[in-house]
């Protein structure tokens, strides 16, 4: 497998595989690889001929004060991690690579989409991914992109983004990969004590408790005020917690609700600091009784 460091020497390897008309998948991250990023890159390969993985800690999407310096970070494990998963090239860049000196050109994807949950409490930091997504894009030219159902505010971002903008990328959207003990990976996890860790497990227990009572047909159990109450209510109960926010909106639009449609999902979604750590979860409610787990979906 091969490790491209530079533009230029990702280039000369896609060059070499544009000559054998090989379909390419893309997954981006930010490294500190575990089992979800794991997941995207086998779920590319089994769709493509080749897939990129790119390792990238990208300072625009961090504010002042957040964690750009304290990010996990492994390269060795990450490009050990994803020749074994199936990636064909790994793309390191550094962030002079990405943005060279004077760069001063975004891409912002604007409306209220991009202004609730995260964007809330982050001003800046969609703008920052959506910047740097067009901008691996461009470098990469992937047939297919591949991000996680985790991070689901933004993955409808992005798919607004390449919407909009008109890109040949088809972008898929795979489910959230858990711990045993329920809590959703994420590179961040790290920075937890035992009995943070104990406590996170709180917000998959009220997005499950959520997500039951939705597909109950009780009567109120399609109102999003007593749907937030419940996961509200099971994270609030953990001493170590600081929601950030519960809310429940539109799944494609990110549009508020009152009730879910019986035809349309919704997304529970979730942010909570525990420590210095904070972390987000989803889950797609539905008000239909339950039917196959959600699989990988594309646009």
């Amino acid at each position: 497998m091969s490790m491209a460091r530079t533009i230029r020497e990702f280039e000369r390897w896609r060059l070499e595989q544009d000559a054998k008309h090989k379909t390419l998948g893309f997954v981006p991250t930010m490294g500190y690889l575990h089992r979800g990023h794991l997941s995207l890159i086998q779920a590319a390969k089994a769709e493509n001929d080749l897939v990129a993985v790119s390792i990238f800690v990208n300072p625009t999407q961090f504010g002042p004060g957040e964690d750009y310096e304290r990010y996990p970070r492994d390269l060795q494990h990450d490009y050990e991690a994803a020749v074994a998963a199936g990636a064909d090239v790994v793309f390191h860049p550094s962030a002079e690579e990405i943005y060279p000196s004077g760069a001063s050109t975004m891409v912002e994807v604007t409306g209220k989409m991009t202004t609730k949950l995260c964007g809330a409490s982050r001003p800046n930091h969609f703008r920052g991914v959506t910047t740097v997504v067009s901008i691996l894009f461009n470098i990469i030219r992937p047939d297919r992109a591949y991000f996680g159902q985790k991070d689901a505010q933004q993955a409808v971002i992005i798919r607004k983004m390449v919407r909009d903008l008109h890109l040949p990328v088809q972008v898929t959207v795979c489910p959230i990969i858990r711990d045993e003990d329920g809590l959703a990976l994420s590179s961040r996890n790290i920075f937890l004590t035992p009995q943070e860790r104990a406590q996170a497990r709180s917000l998959n227990r009220g997005l499950q408790k959520a997500m039951e009572y939705a597909s109950s047909g009780v009567d109120g159990s399609r109102k999003v005020s007593i749907l937030t109450k419940i996961i509200r209510a099971e994270i609030a109960c953990q001493p170590l917690s600081a929601i950030d926010y519960v809310e429940i909106l539109d799944a494609e639009t990110l549009d508020e609700l009152t009730e879910i449609a019986p035809d349309r999902d919704a997304l529970a979604a979730v942010a909570v600091r525990f420590g210095s750590t904070r972390l987000i979860d989803s889950r797609i409610l539905s008000a239909a009784p339950k039917g196959e787990p959600l699989l990988c979906t594309s646009i």
